[in-house]
């Protein structure tokens, strides 16, 4: 009598974990999770700190003619996402602008200056924008020169 009982229960706990994955994508997202879900679609979701607020706020503002993609969001998406950028954003910028594109950063320009215009033209790179072909934990917002391996 006891064993079908224990099936019974593994199977009702079994099937219970869909149903608990479901109900928690319908949990609100915790601040900077919207932004990584919503940026991290297309590409690399770029840690706030990489730019200064002006940026942030000139992207999320264009976001109809993202870098030739219409990435619209509902107006609440776009606040929100806007007021995490800017609040994360760099705190010490270096720059005279605000540039739309990490890579045009002057950190950024400086950081890669020696990298051969033929390297960023590999195929397991393809861009200056692509910091996870060099960049392992890129998505963890690591930058750090001790973990970059520069695909061949």
């Amino acid at each position: 009598m006891k064993a079908p009982y224990r099936l019974i229960l593994a199977i009702a706990a079994f099937t219970a974990v869909p149903a608990l994955a479901d109900e928690r994508r319908m949990l609100p997202l915790q601040p900077g999770e919207e932004w990584k879900q919503e940026c991290g679609a297309c590409h690399l979701a770029f840690p706030p700190r990489l730019l200064p607020a002006e940026s942030w706020r000139k992207t999320m503002g264009g976001l109809d003619k993202h870098f030739g993609t219409d990435a619209t969001l509902s107006p609440r998406e776009t606040r929100e996402i806007t007021d995490f950028l800017v609040k994360n954003a760099a705190s010490r910028w270096r720059g005279s602008t605000a540039p739309l594109r990490v890579t045009e950063s002057p950190r950024f320009q400086h950081e890669h200056r020696e990298i051969a215009a033929s390297i960023w033209k590999r195929a397991a790179i393809k861009s200056p924008a692509n910091c996870a072909a060099c960049h392992p934990a890129a998505d963890k917002g690591d930058f750090e020169e001790h973990s970059v391996r520069i695909p061949r």
